[in-house]
C-alpha cells in the first residue's frame, strides 16, 4: 500500500469516482430542474389559459345582462302597470336576438316585482305571487350580486343528469329611481364549461375542477363528486393547499381565481412523462459513469507503470545519499529521467542556499500577484441576475429602466477593471457600490433601502479596489434577503487621524461571530464573490496588521463590519 504505484492508482480512481458522482449529481440535478420547470410551466400556462376563456365568457353573459336589464323599453314596461304588447313582443324580439349569438344560452326570463313574465321558454315551472319580495327565489337571485352559480334560483332540486344542468345569471332590473322593479335570469348550457376544458392536457390521471366560495363543487368531469361528501372535501383540501408540486405522487398543482365569479378553478397535472425522464436520466448517468470508470482503472494501471519504472532505476543509484549529502553519481546507462533527475538533484545541492534566499525576496511579490487575481472573481450569479432583470424589464418595454441598469451594469465593470490598475480612490470605490447597490434596488424593489455617507477630503485617497462591494454583498445576502421587513444599508466613510475607517451597517438578523470567525479560519466562507478572510488580507498587505477588516454582530442590531486602511500607501 506504501508504493508509489499503488497510491497514485488508489488516488486516481477515488478521485475520478468522486468526480463522476458530483458531475452526475448536478447533471442529474439541473436536467431535472429544467424539465420540473418546464413542465410548470405548461401546466400553469394550460390552466390559466382555460380559467381565462371561461372568465371571458362569464364576462360576456355579464355584458349581455347589462345590456338586457338596462334597456329602456323594458324598464319602461315594467315600471307601468298598464302595459303595450306591442312593446313586450319588441323585448321578446331583443331576446330572441341575444340568443342567436350564443348557440349555449338555454332561456332568458324576466320576471316582474308583480309576478308577470317574458322569456322565450314556454311552460315554466316557477313559484309566482303578486309580490315577488315574498318569493325566495326571486330575493335570493338579487342578492346573488350577479354571480353565476350552478342551476337557476328558480329551480326547486338538482337532478343528477348532466344534460339538464345550467349556469345561471342573475341581474336586478331597477327603474329610475333605483328601486327593483324585476329580475332577469339568463340560463346557458352546462356544457360551455366542459367544452372550454374538453382540450387541457393534465396526463393520463390528470383532473380539473372549480369550486365556488362556499366550496361547493362547480365543476368536475366525474358527476358524483357532486354527491359525495368524502370526495368534495378531498377537493377543497387541494384547493385550498395547494402544493406545487407532489414528488410522491408526480402530481403538480395550480389555481386560478375567476374575476368574474366566485369560482376557484384547480388543475391537477399528472407528471407521468416527468418521472420518467428522470428515471431514463438516471440510468444513462450510472450507464455512462460505470464506462468512464473502467476506462479510468485500465488507463491508470498503465499510466501508474510507466511513471514508477524509472523511480525504481533511480532508487538504486541514489541509496549513496543516505550517507551524507553528496552528488549522486550519474549511471550513463540510466534511463533518461533518471540522468535527468540526478542531474537535477545535484544542481539542487548547490542551489538551496541562493533559492531560498530568492524566495525570501520574492515572496512578498508572489503574494500580491496571488492577491490580483482575487478582486476579479466577481460573482456571476450578480450577472446573470441582472441580466435576467433587464430581459424581464424589456419584455414589458420598460425601456427607461433597461437603459438605467444597462448603464449601471457598465459603469459597475468599468470600475471593477479600472484599465487593469489594481488601486483606485475612495470616490471610485463608493461609486463602484453605488453602481451596485443601484442594480440590487431595481431587482429587490422596495424590500431594499440604502444610504452613502463620505467625507468630501477622503475622495481622493488611494486604495485597493473592489474592497468594499464584498462587504456589502455579504450585507445584503446574509443579513437583508430573508427579511420581512425592509432592509437598509448604511454606508459611511470616514477620517480618523491617518485613517480611513468604511463602516457597513445593516439591520438584518445578525448571527454568531464567533462561528464566522472560525469558518473564516478554515476557508469554508466566501462572502460576496471573495470572501472576508481575503479582503482583510489584501489590506493587510498593503498597509500593515494594525488594518483590516472586524465585524460586530447581534440579533437586535443587526450587523456592522468595519474596513480600516490608511490615508497613505507604502
Amino acid at each position: 500500500m506504501k508504493k508509489l504505484r499503488v497510491q497514485i492508482a488508489l488516488h486516481y480512481v477515488v478521485a475520478s469516482v468522486l468526480t463522476l458522482l458530483v458531475i452526475g449529481m448536478v447533471l442529474y440535478q439541473s436536467i431535472s430542474s429544467i424539465v420540473q420547470k418546464e413542465a410548470t410551466t405548461n401546466t400553469e400556462n394550460a390552466v390559466e389559459q382555460s380559467g381565462m376563456y371561461i372568465d371571458l365568457y362569464i364576462d360576456r353573459l355579464k355584458a349581455v345582462s347589462r345590456m338586457l336589464a338596462e334597456n329602456p323599453q323594458l324598464v319602461g314596461y315594467l315600471s307601468v302597470k298598464d302595459r303595450d304588447p306591442a312593446v313586450k313582443e319588441k323585448i321578446l324580439s331583443t331576446i330572441d336576438t341575444t340568443m342567436a349569438t350564443d348557440s349555449f344560452m338555454e332561456s332568458i326570463v324576466i320576471v316582474s316585482k308583480d309576478g308577470q313574465i317574458i322569456s322565450n321558454e314556454t311552460g315554466l315551472s316557477m313559484s309566482m305571487s303578486g309580490n315577488m319580495m315574498k318569493e325566495a327565489w326571486y330575493v335570493s337571485a338579487i342578492h346573488s350580486g350577479n354571480m353565476p352559480v350552478l342551476t337557476s334560483a328558480r329551480m326547486q332540486g338538482f337532478s343528477m343528469d348532466k344534460d339538464n344542468w345550467v349556469i345561471s345569471l342573475s341581474r336586478e332590473i331597477k327603474n329610475e329611481q333605483g328601486r327593483n322593479i324585476g329580475v332577469l335570469l339568463i340560463d346557458v348550457q352546462y356544457k360551455v364549461i366542459e367544452d372550454y376544458l374538453a382540450n387541457l392536457d393534465l396526463g393520463h390521471t390528470g383532473f380539473s375542477f372549480i369550486l365556488n366560495a362556499k366550496g361547493e363543487v362547480v365543476y368536475h368531469a366525474d358527476p358524483s363528486y357532486f354527491q359525495n361528501e368524502n370526495k368534495q372535501q378531498t377537493l377543497q383540501k387541494i384547493a385550498h393547499n395547494p402544493a406545487a408540486y407532489d414528488a410522491e405522487k408526480h402530481t403538480l398543482t395550480h389555481t386560478y381565481s375567476l374575476q368574474n365569479a366566485d369560482w376557484l378553478y384547480v388543475g391537477v397535472s399528472s407528471q407521468d412523462e416527468l418521472a420518467a425522464i428522470k428515471d431514463k436520466l438516471f440510468f444513462i448517468f450510472i450507464l455512462v459513469g460505470f464506462g468512464f470508470l473502467v476506462i479510468a482503472t485500465v488507463s491508470v494501471v498503465i499510466f501508474t507503470g510507466r511513471i514508477t519504472t524509472p523511480f525504481r532505476k533511480l532508487e538504486m543509484a541514489m541509496q549513496e545519499i543516505e550517507q551524507g549529502l553528496v552528488e549522486v553519481p550519474i549511471d550513463d546507462r540510466g534511463c533518461y529521467e533518471a540522468q535527468s533527475l540526478s542531474r537535477h538533484f545535484n544542481s539542487m545541492i548547490m542551489k538551496i542556499k541562493k533559492l531560498m534566499q530568492e524566495i525570501t525576496d520574492k515572496e512578498k511579490d508572489l503574494r500580491r500577484s496571488e492577491i490580483s487575481t482575487l478582486h476579479s472573481q466577481i460573482n456571476p450569479h450578480f450577472l446573470y441576475n441582472t441580466l435576467d432583470t433587464i430581459v424581464w424589464m424589456a419584455e414589458f418595454n420598460d425601456s427607461e429602466k433597461v437603459i438605467e441598469i444597462t448603464k449601471a451594469l457598465a459603469q459597475f465593470f468599468r470600475l471593477s477593471l479600472s484599465g487593469g490598475s489594481e488601486l483606485t480612490t475612495v470616490e471610485n470605490e463608493l461609486d463602484h457600490v453605488r453602481q451596485y447597490l443601484f442594480i440590487q434596488k431595481e431587482r429587490y424593489g422596495d424590500r431594499l433601502t440604502y444610504t452613502i455617507d463620505y467625507d468630501p477630503s477622503l475622495l481622493q485617497v488611494q486604495m485597493p479596489k473592489i474592497i468594499l462591494q464584498p462587504i456589502v454583498e455579504n450585507a445584503l445576502y446574509h443579513g437583508i434577503r430573508g427579511l420581512d421587513r425592509q432592509g437598509l444599508i448604511e454606508i459611511r466613510a470616514e477620517a480618523s487621524e491617518q485613517k480611513v475607517i468604511f463602516s457597513i451597517q445593516d439591520n438584518g438578523d445578525g448571527f454568531d461571530v464567533d462561528a464566522l470567525q472560525q469558518s473564516i479560519a478554515s476557508k469554508t466562507t466566501k462572502l460576496g464573490g471573495v470572501g472576508i478572510k481575503n479582503v482583510d488580507e489584501r489590506i493587510k498587505l498593503y498597509y500593515g496588521n494594525e488594518y483590516g477588516v472586524t465585524i460586530k454582530s447581534s440579533s437586535s442590531c443587526g450587523t456592522l463590519a468595519q474596513i480600516i486602511i490608511s490615508k497613505t500607501m507604502e
